[in-house]
């Protein structure tokens, strides 16, 4: 068996709306795992249009894990977009430079670090994830939810906004077995073989392969 190409920009033959990410990213704050793909109805240069806010000077960096799905219309909401909440004024005054550079002399805008996506997420139509957010390896988050808060891995959540959990995919045990495993760092000519097995609920057979 032989995989597709991990350095192919789009690996569906005659069709360029679905991308390999990493193979379409310039930002050097924005970091891929293999095989992650991006599907978009128009044109997949949108995502690093979608990844908002994101400015050089925070140094925030978006980190999303190998083998996820992600749909059309999901947006990165990153630290630039964080303002003042508890002063007086939210308004950014020193950006604009002039009589107003020393507004945030001896403070800072909030920063909640890195945005991280796991392995094996899958992330649906039209959602929106906000700055700092961890997702864990295997969630699922539904079509046009907001991500406020970290989703554990191996869960459901969506609703809206903000998304909440919906239901875990698996017994805890199974989870646990999953988070072990971590079948996405295997050697590829592993995956090639386990293919059928991935797409099966065979834990059983799944654990024998540890």
């Amino acid at each position: 068996m032989v995989e597709p190409n991990k350095d192919s920009k789009f690996p569906l033959e005659n069709y360029n709306k679905l991308c390999f990410l990493k193979n379409i990213i310039k930002n050097p704050n924005i970091i891929v795992g293999e095989y992650t793909y991006y599907d978009d109805h128009d044109d997949v240069l949108n995502f690093e249009k979608n990844v908002k806010y994101h400015f050089d000077f925070n140094n925030d960096k978006l980190i999303i894990g190998k083998f996820c799905m992600i749909a059309s219309g999901v947006s990165f909401i990153m630290n630039g977009a964080n303002h003042l909440v508890d002063s007086i004024s939210s308004y950014p005054f020193a950006i604009f430079g002039n009589g107003w550079k020393d507004a945030m002399n001896d403070k800072s805008y909030p920063n909640k670090g890195n945005t991280i996506i796991g392995n094996d997420v899958w992330i649906g139509h039209n959602v929106t994830i906000m700055p700092g957010i961890s997702i864990g390896d295997g969630a699922i988050i539904a079509t046009n939810s907001t991500v406020a808060s970290n989703v554990e891995p191996y869960t459901i959540v969506g609703g809206g906004n903000p998304a909440k959990l919906i239901r875990n995919r698996f017994e805890e045990e199974v989870t646990k077995q999953l988070l072990e495993i971590k079948w996405w760092d295997w050697e590829i000519e592993k995956i090639n073989k386990n293919v059928s097995l991935l797409t099966s609920n065979d834990f059983q057979k799944l654990k024998s392969l540890i």
